[in-house]
């Protein structure tokens, strides 16, 4: 009996654990002027996913979903001008700042400090007009803060946080034959994430029809999530991993020679 009203207090605590971090990080988001999510007008598997997610990490109120129809003849041009799109809106309302997830976002675990320590970055510091919750990279630097690295991009814009100057060159921009993430590299001087990142591409099938044999190859290999948790601990610790694969491959030449 004492075993039960003890597993029924524990469970009491941690939903109440659950309640008042979703609370607090939903204060965190109100934060933030204006919040879209792009999908297609035909998927609602993936509108109730991000719903979801939306609503595990204190966003379920917060988010506007932008619906779209497929492009009749480009999809990463619909892609494009859909996000070209929700900035515009925000523009449009007045918002200082804008962010834009798309429809097959996932969270990984979000810890409230390291949310409002980026935020914090994003608004106070000059250069930073762009904050990705989520990418790949190609190289990562430390800044004044713990929690964002400025990165060079490379692609994924699943989750991304955008000030009105950028917000507003991004949307006068018109489509060139580039895909939006390709775009993206060229537009902010600098490109800063979150670290460690929150927002990773669920591993569902890609709308992009250009993309479908890319889109297996990613799955094959265990999803976007996994390939960009990699990714973010090889630019953030290179010669550790790189130490550790020189380690493995010795020792695999030692033990076949030994052999």
């Amino acid at each position: 009996m004492m075993d039960v009203l003890h597993n029924r207090e524990a469970s009491g605590d941690s939903g109440l654990k659950k309640i008042r971090s979703a609370g607090r990080l939903s204060a965190i988001w109100q934060r933030i002027d204006r919040i879209y999510c792009i999908s297609l007008v035909d998927r609602k598997d993936r509108q109730a996913c991000a719903r979801r997610q939306f609503d595990s990490v204190g966003l379920s109120d917060k988010v506007d979903f932008h619906f779209v129809h497929r492009h009749p003849r480009n999809s990463e041009q619909g892609i494009y001008e859909s996000h070209q799109a929700c900035l515009k809106m925000g523009l449009d309302a007045g918002a200082r700042h804008v962010l834009v997830f798309e429809d097959d976002v996932v969270f990984g675990p979000v810890d409230a400090d390291r949310l409002s320590a980026g935020i914090d970055f994003f608004m106070q510091q000059k250069d930073c007009s762009l904050l990705l919750l989520g990418c790949l990279v190609g190289k990562s630097h430390p800044t004044q803060s713990p929690f964002v690295r400025r990165v060079r991009y490379r692609c994924l814009t699943h989750a991304y946080l955008a000030d009105a100057p950028l917000a507003r060159k991004m949307v006068e921009t018109p489509w060139q034959g580039l895909a939006f993430d390709a775009a993206l590299r060229h537009w902010p001087d600098h490109h800063f994430v979150l670290y460690p990142s929150i927002a990773f591409q669920s591993n569902a099938p890609t709308d992009n029809t250009r993309h479908l044999r890319l889109d297996r190859i990613r799955r094959l290999f265990g999803g976007m999530r996994i390939i960009q948790l990699a990714n973010e601990h090889y630019h953030r610790y290179p010669v550790i991993v790189i130490a550790a694969h020189v380690l493995v491959v010795g020792a695999l030449m030692l033990w076949i020679i030994a052999g």
